[in-house]
């Protein structure tokens, strides 16, 4: 299943991140018959794979469209659901799921600095855009020990390249990064992407083209309705 489950995915510059089961103790939601589920398939992205699928699909909509990247996720994401008789899930469904434990778990993932998870292929060019609920258990291949390549890094250049330090130790500055993004400075990150995250050296070959980045730093930064 998994492999058909990928290469649907694929069609769409989707890929499956990984999965478990739910055990003892978790509070797993439910699945597409409304009972609890007992796996779930983490589905995202590496690099921009999907950027010319959501584009062709976007040419096709309203302009005025709310959320455009997530209302395709959840479509595409949908689709394959129904086929393979699972409930999908997205990052933004309110409640809000705990998609970033999730993610460490299935992927066993550690936040960067920047609070991305690091990936010790993709490094912070990757993204979760959903996952798959299944009231079955799946079996899934042993997981090997994952590399944290934050570890490694001493210098931290994500910590150092924005203007108005937005990322530090102590966390992230919201306001700060979002006035400096909005204000007249704020052109080499609204047309380039987040300076810190692009400092990162790891998964360089994966990293979003700027019109992407573009994309997604104008999101952060449109008044909330």
């Amino acid at each position: 299943m998994i492999e058909e489950i990928t290469a649907a995915l694929g069609v769409n510059g989707l890929i499956l991140r990984g999965g478990f089961n739910f055990r003892s103790g978790d509070t797993p939601p439910t699945g597409i018959s409304n009972v609890t589920a007992k796996s779930v398939l983490l589905v995202g992205q590496a690099g921009a794979a999907p950027w010319p699928h959501f584009l062709r699909w976007r040419g096709q909509q309203p302009q005025a469209i709310a959320n455009p990247l997530d209302t395709w996720s959840r479509q595409v994401i949908g689709e394959v659901a129904l086929v393979f008789r699972a409930r999908a899930v997205s990052p933004s469904d309110k409640p809000y799921l705990p998609f970033q434990q999730w993610a460490m778990r299935a992927e066993g993932l550690k936040p960067s600095p920047l609070g991305i998870l690091m990936h010790p292929q993709y490094g912070l060019w990757h993204a979760y855009r959903g996952a798959l609920l299944f009231e079955q258990q799946i079996e899934f291949p042993e997981a090997g020990e994952t590399i944290h390549l934050c570890d490694r890094c001493i210098e931290k250049p994500c910590l150092k390249s924005c203007p108005v330090d937005a990322y530090s130790r102590e966390g992230f500055a919201y306001q700060a990064c979002l006035s400096h993004v909005r204000g007249p400075d704020g052109e080499p990150c609204r047309s380039g992407g987040c300076l810190d995250r692009n400092a990162c050296p790891y998964g360089t070959s994966y990293r979003y083209p700027p019109e992407v980045q573009a994309f997604h730093m104008a999101s952060f930064a449109r008044p909330a309705d």
